[in-house]
């Protein structure tokens, strides 16, 4: 089931721990290229030492500040679970996780079974006869966490935020994305060949002979691109209202006339619900069609795949093997398969994270950390009430509303106040897929459990140990997991303005997620409901289609663009983060003044290197033109010379010329 919650890539921040080290603080010596020229390519300035020294290791596709913090934290997370596989005491969540990572570092048990932990499953699809055969299969695969055809989630109301309701969206692709289908350019037509080669080497795994094996693939790009052909494009999801259809159970059934609602939630163990937001009424029409107009062999053959497909990471070394070639090496460039106790924990995490969460806290996150996050988050919305009071932009009515939401933004720090009750779940060591399987029908079940409940205030959509943070529209809430509070970029001891370019800055990127083009549309209870003059929003919506056009602009790759659009969102809340978070600084540095220089930089230079800093990374060409094409996140260098180009502070700071900024008329501010 996807986690409905939106997440943004921010900037690391980290807090005195466990994993702190105080030789990786920001600003060091060996990070900088002082030979470089600030006001003409400042993120050479920040990081040229840092890039050239780290290449992208062999196991990965991207290294930058976030991988350094994810490697630090696998190797605590090992630890924990090592001495939680060991345990003979009566800590049930530490029996859980060692169970379930001796599980997935059996190899030679994984080698024995091959494709066994799949026969069940394959043998129901190989007996599908009817259309109501195929409602049951595929009903059944959605509730063990494979999801062919759409997409089915429990999320929060987006115009009733109080209630939880059934959201069914598009799905079903075994692409990156819709345009991997239909784009005709010699790039897109490579990979769907690569893709068929990856199809007919699965199903040869499954048994298939050749033959069998090329009919079948031909079969999955056919259905696939037909679903391609009707799903939305990753810029047109972006649009709340765009993916907002209530529909009553009956309305649903006019929808898709071919399609047995009924029969699918009674597989499911609910009754139909009365009301249903389908995410895109064009795309659940076209699959009555496709009930209609599709061969059973074709189907049997799309449900095979999608389950191996969802499963070949759990199984033996041939189906890992195989999947990583196309989905690691073709898509993304890596060069060599993650050692197994690295994946093993990540899908522990995944399955397991709080559990993992509550074990890793113990130990790697302290009070005072969290402390001195509240505190800059304090701080940081106190420059934003100052911001949204100056905007000249903006009339005093919609700076009222504004104010308002910016009020009731809940922030959440570390991790959970209760932890997720996990002891009717499973897990033994015996069966790595069956702990996986079981794992994903537990979620399922929590899932449906909250319909007709009240909303959980305490849930969380990322588990302790992810580094990263969100913002979460329907609960106006931005969260900030333990795991992003670690080395290297933010340390306890660091000076103020390093701090604030950091930490401040990633805080200010979530809060102004809260107004960005998305965001903006929801109220502060959480609701898909305008509080803006129309004259107010017309003019938002020209200054946001002045930061698109910017991006758009950019060209990383061979004749690859950015896409303004699709970027958007994250390129706002980047550059008004940063501008709440200076304002932030300035303020500390008036209640409490720090030196004019410190090795050579004024407050105002190690604010920006700071944060310049958090954006180092080197890329593979695969994954970044991946990145590119489906990620709403910018490259990370385009994620600091397009903010800095649009703040004279920049300029100033580094007493650069008018060259390092955008001309006035080009020049945009937001927030």
């Amino acid at each position: 089931m996807p986690n409905p919650i939106r997440t943004a890539i921010t900037a690391l921040f980290i807090a005195g721990s466990a994993l702190s080290h105080a030789n990786n603080l920001v600003l060091e010596a060996d990070t900088m290229d002082r030979s470089a020229d600030p006001c003409n390519n400042f993120y050479q300035y920040a990081n040229g030492h840092w890039l050239e020294k780290h290449p992208v290791p062999a196991d990965r596709a991207r290294y930058g500040a976030y991988d350094e913090v994810s490697e630090r934290n696998l190797t605590a997370l090992k630890s924990i679970i090592e001495t939680a596989a060991k345990s003979t005491g009566n800590h049930a969540a530490s029996h859980k996780v060692g169970a379930f990572y001796l599980s997935g570092m059996d190899e030679a048990r994984l080698e024995a079974e091959g494709a066994k932990p799949l026969a069940e499953r394959l043998a129901q699809i190989s007996a599908m006869n009817t259309q109501q055969d195929l409602i049951r299969v595929l009903a059944q695969l959605h509730k063990e966490g494979v999801n062919p055809l759409f997409d089915f989630s429990v999320n929060q109301d987006a115009k009733n935020s109080l209630r939880y309701i059934v959201d069914l969206s598009q799905g079903g692709l075994g692409l990156p994305d819709r345009d991997y289908y239909l784009k005709l350019d010699s790039k897109h037509k490579k990979l769907r060949h690569q893709y068929k080669a990856h199809l007919v080497q699965m199903f040869t795994l499954l048994g298939d002979s050749p033959q069998t094996a090329e009919k079948n693939a031909i079969r999955i790009l056919r259905l696939e691109t037909g679903l391609a052909s009707v799903s939305m494009t990753m810029v047109e999801q972006r649009d709340p209202e765009a993916t907002y259809h209530l529909l009553n159970i009956k309305d649903v059934q006019k929808l898709s006339p071919h399609f047995t609602w009924s029969a699918y939630f009674e597989e499911l163990g609910i009754t139909a619900p009365k009301e249903i937001n389908i995410a895109q009424p064009k795309f659940f029409a076209h699959i009555s069609h496709l009930f209609n107009n599709t061969s059973m062999d074709d189907w049997k053959a799309y449900l095979r795949w999608h389950l191996v497909h969802a499963r070949a990471q759990y199984l033996s070394t041939v189906f890992v093997n195989t999947d990583f070639a196309f989905y690691s090496q073709t898509l993304s460039g890596a060069k060599e398969l993650r050692p197994r106790w690295k994946r093993v924990l990540k899908s522990l995490d995944q399955n397991l994270g709080e559990v993992l969460g509550e074990l890793y806290v113990a130990q790697y996150f302290s009070p005072a950390a969290k402390a001195k996050a509240l505190e800059m988050v304090a701080n940081i919305k106190l420059a934003m009430v100052e911001q949204i009071k100056s905007l000249e932009w903006m009339s005093a009515a919609t700076k009222e509303q504004a104010l308002k939401k910016l009020d009731k933004v809940v922030v959440k720090i570390g991790y959970p106040e209760t932890w997720r009750d996990y002891s009717s779940l499973q897990i033994d060591k015996e069966s790595y897929a069956g702990n996986i399987k079981r794992s994903h029908e537990f979620e399922f079940k929590r899932q449906l459990a909250k319909l007709g409940k009240k909303i959980d205030r305490n849930e969380w959509g990322m588990t302790p140990s992810t580094v990263n943070a969100y913002y979460n529209p329907t609960m106006n809430e931005m969260v900030f997991p333990a795991g992003i509070l670690q080395a290297p970029l933010f340390h306890m001891g660091a000076d103020t303005a390093s701090n604030y370019g950091n930490t401040g800055a990633t805080i200010g990127h979530e809060l102004i997620h809260a107004f960005d083009d998305e965001g903006s549309q929801f109220d502060g209870d959480g609701n898909l409901k305008s509080w803006w003059t129309t004259e107010d929003r017309s003019n938002f919506t020209a200054r946001v289609a002045r930061i698109e056009k910017q991006f758009d602009e950019f060209n990383p790759i061979d004749k690859l663009h950015i896409n303004g659009k699709l970027t958007a969102g994250e390129n706002i809340a980047d550059l008004g983060g940063l501008k709440i978070a200076l304002l932030a600084l300035k303020k500390s540095l008036q209640a409490k003044p720090q030196p004019e220089k410190i090795d050579g930089l004024t407050q105002e230079q190690r604010f920006f290197i700071a944060n310049a800093q958090s954006f180092r990374n080197n890329t593979r060409v695969e994954a970044l033109r991946l990145q590119i094409l489906t990620d709403p996140h910018a490259p990370e260098k385009y994620r600091v010379i397009a903010p800095f180009a649009n703040m004279p502070e920049f300029a100033s700071a580094f007493s650069c010329g008018k060259s390092a900024l955008r001309s006035q008329d080009k020049r945009v501010n937001i927030w």
